[in-house]
């Protein structure tokens, strides 16, 4: 089965995969990008997030006020901390998001960044606080992933989280934000990612080596 996307001048052909199919490939692929994040010393770590921080600031001027979602990186992520820590020098409202302490729950809600964090049930680092926003009132979200397409397609680590989050962003013609940016390293990039109905695409992805605006962002 075969479908087109339409983006302005922009058609893109896609193929229709079968669930178990595409859950396959997208897990062999996970599983390949992840060895190679886990192979980057922690020196070369530190540098990349660091670039990649200035690669996002240089293209999207972060500013006093801005509220900015984050992530709390585990040990094979691109560090955040460079990140957070450059935008709350400009005065942005840092957020991170908190999960449901369901078991079953994929729900996923943002919190002001402050005070004491703690672990969640995935290992995760999460504010301990009670201020949240809803995730359309955000104006910038940075998400972590696994691998993306230049299309604005994530591999995420396969939890759904974040789909789930921005789902109405599904509605583009009605709501048009928040700007989801991918932050990880540039080897992460791959040629082209199947889309799974429920994938919500990024506009853009903030690397090590430059700044990429994605051909549906």
């Amino acid at each position: 089965m075969l479908w087109f996307e339409s983006n302005g001048s922009h058609r893109h052909r896609r193929v229709a995969l079968p669930d178990f199919t595409l859950g396959a490939a997208r897990s062999s692929l996970r599983a390949e990008l992840n060895a190679r994040r886990r192979a980057v010393s922690a020196a070369e770590r530190t540098a990349a997030a660091g670039r990649a921080a200035l690669n996002a600031d240089r293209s999207l001027r972060l500013a006093a006020g801005q509220r900015i979602a984050v992530y709390a990186a585990l040990p094979g992520e691109l560090d955040s901390a460079p990140l957070i820590a450059l935008a709350a020098s400009r005065g942005c409202r840092l957020f991170l998001p908190r999960i449901d302490r369901r078991r079953r729950s994929r729900a996923m809600r943002f919190v002001e960044l402050g005070g004491s964090l703690r672990e969640n049930r995935l290992g995760i680092d999460e504010p301990a606080g009670f201020n949240t926003i809803g995730a359309r009132w955000l104006d910038l979200v940075f998400l972590p992933l696994v691998g993306f397409d230049r299309y604005g397609l994530r591999l995420g680590a396969g939890g759904g989280f974040y789909d789930r989050a921005f789902a109405f962003r599904q509605l583009r013609r009605v709501w048009h934000k928040p700007l989801l940016v991918g932050f990880g390293y540039a080897f992460q990039q791959v040629e082209r990612l199947a889309a799974a109905p429920h994938d919500v695409f990024m506009d853009a992805v903030a690397t090590d080596e430059g700044f990429i605006r994605c051909t549906t962002g």
